[in-house]
């Protein structure tokens, strides 16, 4: 717990305590229930992901492809589908599994950044490519926009 010098200031152990605690959740970067609402919004919940072995089947079948050096881009419009959702495919190509699972989080992240860019009613496959794997992160989110805006995705 952060313990500060709080002086004559609390004349009463009872206000002591409860400063400093504010004090320790002010330091630790815990915010108001408005900021927990705006960051709650950035999230990245399930209901936003292809799950399912057909989603991903139906996606390269119908999709639309997009290719570049770093990522290979497919979309499919699904009327009232509701919000867009994305499925992540990193093969055994890209190296070992920690470069894979690199790679994926940064694209996870990428998509839960731009999530509010992006038209509704549309499943999103993102097939990362070799070079992928040793692509800085500005790379793959540059990769990524210039691919959405190619297929039409971005609002």
């Amino acid at each position: 717990m952060l313990v500060r010098n709080l002086g004559a200031n609390f004349a009463s152990p009872g206000l002591a305590s409860q400063s400093s605690a504010l004090q320790y959740s002010s330091a630790y970067g815990r915010e108001s229930t408005t900021d927990m609402k705006r960051v709650s919004s950035l999230s990245f919940p399930k209901q936003r992901r292809l799950t399912r072995t057909s989603e991903y089947d139906h996606v390269k079948q119908d999709g639309l492809v997009r290719r570049g050096k770093l990522l290979m881009l497919s979309t499919v419009a699904v009327e009232n589908s509701g919000l867009s959702r994305v499925g992540f495919i990193t093969s055994r190509r890209l190296g070992s599994a920690v470069a894979r699972n690199r790679v994926r989080r940064r694209l996870r992240e990428i998509f839960r950044r731009h999530q509010h860019d992006l038209r509704q009613d549309f499943w999103i496959m993102i097939v990362a490519r070799r070079d992928a794997a040793t692509a800085s992160y500005r790379a793959l989110e540059d990769e990524w926009l210039r691919l959405a805006r190619r297929a039409s995705i971005l609002l």
